[in-house]
């Protein structure tokens, strides 16, 4: 018991480090604004300066809101800005960014203006005094609010004397061995055998069951099909994930089974396909809304003592008899990791919790939903990216090392790897295949051989290393952003010329007739910015421009495209490749795409790491691996 204590208490502490670190780089980022001179325009994914107050409203949940309109922004698939995040206001006063009072929530978001949810009257006030007298910005605030369920969920666990839920801790921790019953064969006809043998091992499973599943081989469907065949045996199950959008997906394909779902969480940051199943919606639909609506009326009124108790009384019983019927009529709970301790599920408990996306959830908030269970089914795949921690204390402590990470470590048998995948062509499949699945993947008859054009092959890679060593031009090589992060403007221009020779390659009416969509991915933020901005000046590409997505790697997660682009932009002689060392970003990158895998980056620099050199191997023996040859002005040289 005391090693258990030790090791929640430490998980407590990282969570507490985690929340200094995000409130230290708030501060820190505020007080970079002071640098800014008044009448200058600041378009950040995280900040917006100036602003200008517009109009007030009320949604249609009674509180006030606010619009709030900035200049357009050129990056907006990067803007941090979402439904349900906070936000705070700052204004410039002697050349020191001064924060103000009271947290927001975001409503909606638009390219040139936000709307938000008001506090209460005073905060509207207040920007407006302030508005008055200079002009107002806006950052994403740090809300602790997560990182407080994390630590009373954590206190929880550690406390906890119920007997099941001690010993699904135990397991959990290592201290005892799983176990699992017998039951006859399960036949889905329609699934691969990898996929029937997770939902047969996940129903016998008595404690823990992982469904890993590596890109493309139908991890959520696999999870759909475990969830139904444990409501043949279970009223009810609670489904979580680290995100909404994460929960929203599988709420939505169990909705399209026929399941009756109740979404548990914060209406604004719910897709508009999941509105109708949010408790609030069904809440205000239930027969007896309307007396409980007539009876807080009336309360607002001036009435006796006498009546007012009564009235009190009867509301308290509409509310739990509204709250009970709603959950007596759902088969499906789904919420957040972190909105299974919302209010509304207090004294909730559930027969199995089903956690999609595990790998990318922290520890702490796995704990808060697994408090609500007798046995969890965790599905993901750990070789891809891990959830973001910004403290690197945290990070060396281990609070980036999932539970799903520690339970595939300890009980290997509870694992079950699906092992088809219907996204690739095989060869561009087989390099990840080997490197982080043991070799252990295969592609579907109907994707293995698939191609954009039969005169192509389906790997290339661009090598810069004797264009880079052997130019005298300024930015041929990586540089650091004022925001820190990396561009590589020769290799960006270089990204764009080898899509546009694709197009012409393949030509623009078969594109449009196969509907065929492409993706430059790169793991840094400024080259993601620089690539969108030299996209735009250039008409070639007007024509193409919803079937052509830029972003960082880890915006792609969860994500395909027919033809992906991958820029490394590192370029040095010392071999320095950052956080390219993190191997699952990079098989993010490369399992993207379905049909062709197109390479832009420095291979002398990158095969320091034996990973990018058993890469540029692979490539030169199942596609094209072509040096870019040098300069013309140094060719005399």
């Amino acid at each position: 018991m005391n090693n258990t204590n030790a090791y929640f208490d430490r998980l407590r502490e990282l969570v507490a480090l985690e929340l200094k670190e995000e409130q230290e780089s708030y501060r820190r980022s505020l007080a970079d604004r002071g640098t800014m001179l008044t009448g200058s325009v600041v378009c950040e994914p995280s900040c917006r300066y100036p602003v200008v107050l517009g109009n007030t409203a009320y949604n249609a949940l009674g509180q006030q809101t606010l619009e709030v309109h900035y200049e357009q922004h050129d990056d907006e698939s990067e803007l941090e800005f979402e439904p349900g995040k906070v936000v705070r206001f700052f204004t410039i006063r002697n050349g020191m960014a001064v924060e103000l009072p009271h947290l927001f929530h975001i409503e909606q978001v638009t390219d040139r203006q936000m709307t938000l949810s008001l506090p209460n009257h005073s905060a509207l006030q207040s920007l407006q005094s302030h508005s008055a007298y200079g002009g107002l910005g806006i950052q994403l605030g740090v809300d602790d609010t997560t990182f407080r369920v994390m630590r009373e969920s954590l206190h929880a666990v550690q406390h906890s004397d119920n007997e099941r839920f001690v010993n699904l801790r135990n397991v959990l921790l290592g201290l005892r061995h799983p176990s699992s019953r017998q039951l006859p064969r399960l036949s889905y006809p329609w699934l691969n055998t990898s996929q029937q043998d997770a939902i047969q091992r996940a129903v016998e499973a008595q404690e823990v069951s992982i469904i890993h599943g590596p890109p493309g081989t139908g991890k959520t469907t696999t999870l759909v099909e475990a969830i139904i065949e444990t409501l043949q045996r279970e009223t009810q199950v609670l489904v979580c994930a680290p995100s909404n959008a994460a929960v929203d997906w599988i709420s939505e394909q169990l909705m399209r089974r026929g399941i009756h779902v109740l979404r548990v969480g914060n209406p604004l940051r719910m897709s508009s396909e999941m509105l109708d199943c949010s408790y609030e919606r069904r809440y205000a639909a239930h027969p007896d809304y309307h007396e409980l609506w007539s009876l807080r009326r009336e309360l607002r009124q001036h009435i006796s003592s006498e009546r007012k108790n009564k009235l009190l009384h009867r509301e308290m019983e509409l509310e739990l008899k509204i709250n009970s019927d709603l959950f007596e009529q759902a088969r499906v709970v789904s919420c957040t990791l972190i909105g299974s301790a919302s209010h509304i599920m207090e004294q909730r408990h559930f027969g199995t919790l089903f956690i999609d996306e595990a790998a990318q959830a922290l520890e702490p908030a796995c704990w808060a939903a697994i408090l609500k269970a007798d046995r969890v089914v965790m599905g993901g795949d750990h070789q891809q990216l891990p959830p973001t921690v910004k403290s690197l204390e945290s990070i060396s402590g281990g609070l980036a090392d999932t539970l799903m990470q520690k339970v595939v470590g300890l009980w290997p048998q509870c694992v079950s790897l699906l092992t088809v995948q219907y996204r690739m062509n095989e060869d561009i499949m087989a390099f990840s295949s080997r490197w982080f699945y043991d070799g252990r993947l295969q592609a579907a008859p109907e994707v293995a051989h698939r191609q954009v054009s039969p005169l192509d092959t389906p790997l290339t890679w661009i090598d810069t290393s004797e264009y880079s060593e052997r130019s005298n031009l300024s930015d041929n090589s990586e540089k650091r952003t004022r925001t820190g992060s990396l561009t590589n403007a020769q290799e960006a221009r270089l990204v764009i010329h080898t899509l546009r020779d694709y197009i012409e390659m393949i030509s623009i009416p078969k594109i449009e007739s196969e509907q065929i969509d492409f993706a430059i991915i790169t793991p840094y933020r400024g080259q993601a910015r620089l690539i969108r901005r030299l996209l735009k000046l250039q008409h070639f590409f007007r024509r193409l421009r919803q079937r052509i997505t830029v972003g960082t790697v880890d915006s792609f997660q969860g994500q395909e495209r027919d033809v992906v682009l991958i820029s490394l932009v590192r370029d040095n002689e010392k071999g320095s490749i950052g956080f390219l060392r993190d191997l699952r970003r990079m098989n993010v990158a490369i399992t993207r795409a379905r049909m062709k895998l197109i390479i832009v980056g420095n291979a002398h620099t990158l095969s320091h790491h034996r990973f990018y050199r058993a890469l540029a191997e692979h490539i030169r023996h199942h596609g094209d691996f072509i040096p870019l040859p040098p300069p013309k002005e140094s060719s005399n040289s």
